[in-house]
């Protein structure tokens, strides 16, 4: 019976890691797919038939794409919107959070009732672009990709479910010790938010790093983001021959150059998750367990 028994589970863990192994060759092996073939020349890439590994290597796409000004500018201001954009949304999140947290706050669910509203409602894009650009008159300034994108009720429910876990007895040793709340918010609550901070920060990353829709609408030729880019070469192939002629880069293709932009619009985002993956698993647990 115990034989049977263990033999039975054998078979099911056996099955399981096969089915998981199945299933992680089937979603990662297009993205290899595309790696590989970004770095296979132009012209031969063109009759198909690659899988494992380039037929011809070379790297003209990645030639045509890096000599490309508006590409190189384009990079520039997604690592800038994304860095900036995700710590002064994580710190104005965090603040938001932190203070609803508190059962002493005056009129704190008058204020997340308020915010979760957003959350199944909101004006619509014609208000939102007029509260933007003739309002606030922020078309056109790289502010258009910090400010109204700080707060995010999800990600600010996170937050509160963690901030509310936390023991009440170190705030309130550090308030007899004579430190007020910001003092107690920056230097102790913080520092202990590591899970949580991790897993807004990846997730505010991943949205402004993935963003085109407010560049396309607020951001102009100045500050074209990758992604919008990305979604102009999917687009249009009107300026892939262009570009390739001036650089003398002529069998470069629109397919070559969108599997080669499309590489290097996912890459950096996806080398983010190894560096904050034990934070991330913490934080999405976040509330899962109760008792």
């Amino acid at each position: 019976m115990l034989t049977s028994r263990s033999l039975s589970g054998k078979t099911f863990d056996a099955f399981n890691a096969l089915l998981m192994i199945a299933l992680c060759v089937c979603t990662l092996y297009p993205f290899y797919n595309i790696l590989v073939t970004s770095f296979n020349d132009p012209a031969d890439a063109a009759r198909g038939g690659i899988t494992f590994w380039p037929r011809e290597f070379s790297v003209e796409n990645y030639k045509v794409v890096f000599r490309d000004d508006s590409m190189i500018r384009a990079f520039i201001v997604t690592i800038a919107r994304t860095v900036i954009g995700t710590a002064a949304a994580v710190l104005f999140t965090g603040a938001f959070a932190y203070g609803i947290s508190k059962s002493e706050l005056v009129g704190r669910k008058l204020f997340l009732m308020m915010a979760i509203v957003t959350m199944y409602f909101s004006g619509g894009i014609i208000p939102y672009y007029l509260v933007v650009a003739k309002y606030l008159h922020m078309k056109g300034h790289f502010l258009v990709y910090i400010i109204p994108n700080l707060f995010n009720v999800f990600n600010a429910i996170i937050m509160l479910t963690f901030f509310r876990a936390l023991p009440k007895e170190i705030e309130e040793s550090a308030k007899i010790d004579g430190a007020n709340d910001l003092r107690i918010f920056f230097q102790l609550v913080l520092p202990v938010s590591k899970p949580v901070l991790a897993t807004v920060a990846l997730y505010n990353a991943v949205f402004h790093w993935n963003a085109w829709y407010d560049a396309m609408l607020f951001g102009g030729e100045k500050l074209l983001t990758l992604q919008q880019i990305l979604m102009q070469i999917i687009s249009s192939n009107s300026n892939v021959s262009l570009i390739a002629s001036q650089l003398g880069l002529g069998s470069v293709t629109a397919a070559s150059l969108k599997l080669a932009t499309m590489v290097i619009t996912t890459l950096p985002i996806v080398f983010t998750y190894p560096f904050v993956q034990k934070y991330f698993v913490q934080g999405v647990m976040i509330g899962s367990v109760k008792g």
